[in-house]
């Protein structure tokens, strides 16, 4: 008797209203792992404003339906052939990156988050809102004994894709950082800074007085809505917002020779006709720099756990069950909860 799982599929694209039910709860038979691929039998699924980007059509999965969730954390459930980096019991974690052809030109330079094969967890492939998913063992990651699963899981993507914005920041000890958006992603940015530049200020730039006093309750020095200007120029700003006009006001905050990078996966055309307002001297002149940020690699997944780790990191959660997907996106979307949202799943022995 062939053995099932529940799990809660997209079965089409559609704007996502309030109290809206976008995803199907569905049982699926349990996949068998081939050869190098593992079963992981889920605990944990943080969620990401990114599954709303699927959900919506602005990043639609090439084939429907497909389970959703990118920032998985299980235990290895059964092995295929070939797997020699994990075992039966294993803790395990799987990011946004599935996998990569890992012979292009961007993957031999350890740019495999440009591999024109690039294949996102739970778009191109089944992920992590369904009690077991299998991924090849190559593009799994063991989980540090430090971190419970509820704490790794918004680590896996969140975090990484934080840490790697972080890096092409390429700030150094003591300049001042600023952060546009304080969502997931920019709380773990704050946390991480503290632990790796302790003498770097940070400036965040948030849309709600809730968001501004969160952001200050974390360590940043102050905290303003997007139009206010900081007491200084900053070195770097982190823009994680989905919308253009931060990006003018990142630019005119930036010293000479700052950098604006902008962790987002897309802009929204909403609010793109501001771009009229670019002016050279203004927002761009004195080499100032824009960078985007474009999924992540393995190697930025390993080395956030592993400094999360040290640090003691611990991001602020709201945990769901697996059956309350659906509210949790639409709190995702509408309520602004601080913090990450996880999914709790209950697998069935």
């Amino acid at each position: 008797m062939t053995r099932t799982m529940k799990a809660m599929q997209i079965t089409a694209c559609a704007e996502l209203r309030e109290n809206g039910r976008p995803l199907n709860a569905v049982e699926l038979p349990v996949p068998v792992p081939g050869p190098r691929q593992i079963l992981i039998q889920v605990s944990v699924c943080a969620i990401c404003h990114t599954e709303l980007d699927e959900l919506e059509g602005r990043t639609p999965p090439p084939i429907l339906p497909v389970v959703p969730g990118h920032q998985v954390v299980g235990s290895v459930a059964a092995i295929g052939d070939e797997v020699g980096k994990f075992a039966r019991g294993d803790r395990v974690g799987v990011a946004w990156i599935f996998s990569a052809c890992g012979e292009c030109r961007f993957c031999l330079k350890g740019l495999e988050n440009l591999c024109p094969d690039f294949q996102a967890t739970g778009r191109d492939a089944n992920g992590g809102y369904a009690e077991y998913m299998l991924v090849d063992e190559r593009f799994a990651h063991a989980i540090p004994e430090a971190l419970s699963d509820e704490a790794a899981a918004p680590l896996l993507c969140a975090g990484a894709i934080g840490y790697r914005s972080m890096n092409l920041a390429a700030i150094s000890n003591g300049q001042p950082l600023g952060l546009t958006g304080f969502g997931a992603s920019a709380h773990l940015v704050l946390k991480m800074v503290r632990g790796r530049f302790p003498d770097t200020p940070v400036y965040v730039f948030a849309r709600s007085p809730r968001e501004q006093a969160y952001a200050l309750e974390l360590g940043a020095v102050w905290a303003g809505n997007t139009e206010t200007r900081p007491p200084c120029q900053l070195a770097a700003i982190i823009d994680t917002t989905p919308v253009w006009k931060t990006v003018l006001c990142a630019l005119e905050c930036l010293q000479a020779n700052g950098r604006l990078v902008i962790n987002a996966i897309r802009k929204e055309d909403g609010d793109k006709t501001c771009l009229v307002d670019l002016d050279y001297p203004r927002h761009l002149w004195l080499e100032k720099e824009v960078k985007s940020v474009a999924n992540v690699t393995r190697r930025d997944v390993a080395e956030f756990l592993q400094l999360a780790a040290e640090l003691g990191l611990q991001p602020e959660v709201s945990c769901y069950g697996l059956e309350d997907a659906n509210q949790a996106l639409c709190d995702v979307k509408f309520q602004h909860v601080r913090g990450a949202k996880v999914l709790r799943v209950a697998p069935r022995d």
